[in-house]
């Protein structure tokens, strides 16, 4: 089972692929609670370049609290992240896929939340 969604995207800037996938994010209920720049990050600590990359911490309010009541350490595995990076072939968007991500934990009330997150996060990487 992939742990991912993905769509590859051409004839469009990085930014502007940060952009369009923060408002896909927001028509789904999503905030984002984190930014990652990865090549940044890199560079400042390891003095290493990197490709375009950032890591988008993607939250649904509402269904973090659901998750939060079924399972009090869930927030090990929260935020839902989403990642924008530059590959040769266009800007890659990825997003986690939480019905895999959750399968190490073992509740049932969780499968259904994980489903229904999957499918908005499934919803974000067509819009993109």
């Amino acid at each position: 089972m992939k742990y991912y969604h993905e769509k590859t995207l051409i004839n469009i800037g990085f930014e502007e692929a940060i952009e369009k996938v923060t408002a896909a994010l927001k028509e789904e209920g999503f905030g984002i609670l984190t930014e990652i720049d990865v090549k940044a990050t890199l560079k400042k600590k390891l003095d290493e370049d990197f490709r375009p990359y950032k890591i988008l911490g993607a939250c649904n309010p509402p269904f973090a609290h659901k998750a939060l009541m079924a399972e009090d350490k869930i927030g090990a595995m929260l935020p839902c992240n989403v990642i924008v990076q530059q590959k040769d072939e266009g800007i890659e968007i990825a997003a986690v896929d939480p019905v895999a991500s959750m399968m190490a934990v073992e509740n049932e009330a969780l499968e259904k939340i994980a489903a229904e997150i999957r499918n908005k996060l499934k919803s974000v990487i067509q819009k993109v």
